[in-house]
């Protein structure tokens, strides 16, 4: 039965990834944005070629600005670009690491380091340093906090799913087998859900962007249409206070604490 299944997700993310991998470049989005659906349609197959059709993908010529301009849109973009980003990190520190035959503990050490660094440092702070007026520096200050916040949730649906995962399935902990890579993708997705919700808040409090519309030939964007054009210019938007920001840290932290605590009484027993 499992097998079938496992069977089942492949052979629908085959031409899945195929469609997003081709497609995703005839729309106006910014390019680290395609790059965040391949790279998601990879691991997510079916998946991830529905978010991009949903979230992404322009239904008529000229119309993805508003098309993306609504906030929930606006909030799977931004899950999305940390699913991919830190995602792919965790992903090879997890493979890294079940190869090495690493303990729990420093292999959690390693797939945060891997996804957290090349979430923040790449896919973050690099690919949207124009934000921050083409600086690499100030997209790093910028970039870190929005960041943690949405990798602790990322990896607390990730981990959750792993540990248990390959506690019960025959050969998942091996990368060699494809019921790792099976795993992986299911973590992905589960992960994206639990990052979804703390995004909603970042992009709610103008602390990380959401679907972004890049065009060779700029048109008209109204009031409330996110472009890098419009996200680039005038003064940085409000942001929540100090003590909110600590606040929903915390959250996190307590939240992928408390997901270490269950895994580590339960899974790892």
């Amino acid at each position: 039965m499992f097998d079938g299944v496992m069977l089942l997700w492949w052979v629908l993310t085959v031409p899945s990834f195929l469609f997003v991998a081709i497609d995703v470049w005839r729309t106006p989005a910014a390019t680290v944005i395609k790059w965040a659906f391949v790279i998601l349609a990879a691991f997510t197959g079916p998946i991830g070629a529905f978010f991009y059709v949903l979230g992404c993908r322009e239904p008529l010529r000229g119309t993805h600005e508003e098309y993306v301009s609504v906030r929930w849109r606006q909030v799977m973009g931004s899950t999305m670009h940390c699913a991919a980003g830190d995602g792919i990190g965790i992903i090879v520190g997890a493979a890294i690491g079940a190869g090495l035959a690493l303990n729990f503990w420093p292999d959690f050490l390693l797939e945060y380091a891997l996804g957290f660094g090349f979430g923040w440092v790449y896919f973050q702070a690099f690919a949207m340093r124009n934000m921050a007026g083409g600086s690499y520096r100030k997209s790093l200050r910028m970039t870190f906090l929005p960041e943690l916040l949405s990798m602790n949730l990322l990896m607390t649906g990730m981990q959750l799913t792993t540990r248990f995962s390959m506690r019960a399935i025959s050969g998942g902990d091996d990368p060699a087998r494809p019921e790792f890579w099976f795993i992986m993708s299911m973590a992905l997705v589960v992960g994206f859900a639990f990052a979804y919700p703390i995004n909603w808040w970042l992009v709610s409090h103008n602390m990380k962007h959401g679907m972004l519309t890049v065009r060779k030939e700029p048109v008209s964007a109204p009031s409330g249409r996110r472009t890098m054009d419009t996200m680039s210019a005038g003064p940085p938007p409000a942001q929540p206070s100090i003590r909110a920001k600590l606040t929903m840290t915390t959250l996190t932290f307590v939240i992928l604490g408390g997901a270490l605590v269950v895994i580590t009484q339960f899974a790892l027993a």
